[in-house]
């Protein structure tokens, strides 16, 4: 299970504030890493949580005994990180947000086991974000089972 994650952002607060509307949730400021940025807090059964750093974040191992130190750098918009969040909004309060804030949202089918919509936050950070239905769909089909199954059948594509 993963208690929280944290992404980078042009404009944190912005962000943070449409995440915590995808999970009915709250955004507060996170000073530990920098001015500006974000963490967004589920309430949930988890605590789950969502960090958002000001773009160009980057996080170095402190000397000896330190924590963690942050450093400002140059990121780029795009890369391999992604996320899947549950959410209890409809479909249409997704693409709602979405429009809101002028990002791409849309529907997607992940090799014919679960629906996600892609919303791509900033247009530039993919999250599936799954609605109640999709959410059914993606814990009946992502076990270690359904997988071996998937890929016996050639699947996913």
């Amino acid at each position: 299970m993963i208690f929280h994650l944290s992404i980078a952002a042009d404009d944190p607060q912005r962000v943070g504030a449409a995440i915590a509307r995808l999970w009915r949730a709250e955004a507060l400021p996170f000073p530990p890493v920098g001015d500006g940025s974000v963490i967004v807090l589920a309430g949930d059964h988890r605590n789950s949580a969502i960090e958002i750093y000001r773009r160009g974040a980057e996080l170095h191992p402190g000397d000896g005994d330190a924590e963690v130190q942050c450093r400002m750098g140059d990121q780029p918009r795009h890369g391999p990180v992604h996320f899947a969040v549950a959410s209890p909004l409809s479909e249409a309060e997704i693409y709602a947000l979405a429009a809101e804030e002028g990002w791409l949202a849309k529907g997607c089918n992940r090799g014919g086991m679960f629906g996600v919509i892609e919303l791509w936050v900033e247009n530039a950070l993919m999250i599936e974000v799954l609605t109640a239905p999709m959410q059914a769909e993606y814990l009946a089909t992502m076990t270690p089972a359904g997988w071996r199954s998937a890929l016996a059948a050639g699947q996913p594509a």
